[in-house]
């Protein structure tokens, strides 16, 4: 049964509004922009800094909305509820009565708000990065909303990595440095698979709970043994990405490799042993985020060497 709107009264407070924008997955955006603004310095020897302060807020603008579409929807289809082992900072309309058009309103005013900061970016860099953006923009609003949202599908880590972990990176490389080039999306590979692990760590925990919202995602499909196999697997693959890219590349970028790998070790076998089970949602979540930044990082200070 779908939830409605008819006994809101709670009006959406800023706490509210920055708790739907959920900053604690922005490194989902941020760690993108500065793999960019990384390679751009590599190849190029420079960096435009006031550029890349604009492309990490429109990227900031663009993942609350993401999570702000996400939240609507999930809440008016009456897929999420107190029982699913979210913290009440992480489901704001599940816990406090507010009008969910308001979380609407905030969704499109995140939106609108990236797109109007964009037009500068196209004034300088050309068309572009518009016609990236309007891909992003679309499957934006597509991996929530419609009648089979893509979040409703197998295809939904892959898109969402592809998105905010490919185009990203694609779409800033060509406004730091004039230049678009398909290189640009291969060394995006780690940052494409970090933000698909986000999204199946999600997804594997929230497996009973999405069978019976009647959701085709990956982990539904493979069960969770078969997911945490391929979780690994990606795990791996995120690793051995970024030692690839840097040694052939950027190679002066070897020496901080040591300390990436001292970093995150602990981390990541932490991540390995969770069970990404509904009871371990909450811990399983900052797990994968702090993997996001420790890898995202050092790859990123690997690049700008």
């Amino acid at each position: 049964m779908e939830q409605t709107d008819e006994t809101a009264t709670v009006r959406l407070s800023p706490l509210m509004a920055w708790q739907l924008a959920a900053p604690h997955t922005w490194p989902a955006a941020i760690l993108p922009v500065l793999v960019a603004a990384g390679c751009a310095v590599g190849m190029t020897g420079h960096l435009n800094v006031p550029m890349t302060w604009l492309l990490l807020v429109i990227c900031i603008l663009m993942q609350s909305s993401v999570n702000t579409f996400n939240d609507y929807f999930d809440y008016v289809k009456g897929t999420d509820t107190a029982d699913d082992n979210v913290e009440a900072s992480d489901s704001v309309l599940v816990y406090n009565n507010v009008n969910p058009k308001a979380a609407l309103a905030l969704a499109i005013g995140f939106l609108a708000t990236a797109f109007l900061l964009g037009i500068y970016v196209i004034y300088c860099a050309g068309p572009v990065p518009l016609a990236i953006a309007l891909v992003g923009a679309v499957i934006v609003v597509a991996y929530s909303g419609g009648k089979t949202p893509i979040s409703y599908l197998p295809i939904g880590e892959a898109v969402s990595g592809v998105v905010m972990g490919g185009l990203i990176p694609l779409a800033c490389y060509q406004v730091l440095t004039g230049e678009l080039t398909a290189l640009a999306l291969v060394w995006a590979i780690p940052t494409i698979i970090g933000v698909e692990l986000i999204m199946m760590t999600n997804n594997t925990c929230d497996i009973e709970k999405d069978i019976e919202a009647a959701r085709k995602t990956l982990p539904v499909l493979l069960g969770r043994p078969r997911a945490r196999a391929l979780y690994h697997g990606l795990l791996i693959a995120w690793a051995v990405a970024i030692i690839v890219i840097v040694a052939v590349w950027f190679s002066r970028g070897i020496v901080v490799l040591p300390f990436m790998a001292l970093a995150a070790y602990p981390l990541m076998r932490a991540l390995w042993l969770n069970p990404l089970a509904p009871a371990s949602r909450i811990g399983a979540m900052g797990q994968i985020c702090s993997v996001n930044v420790a890898l995202g990082a050092f790859y990123a200070a690997a690049l700008f060497l």
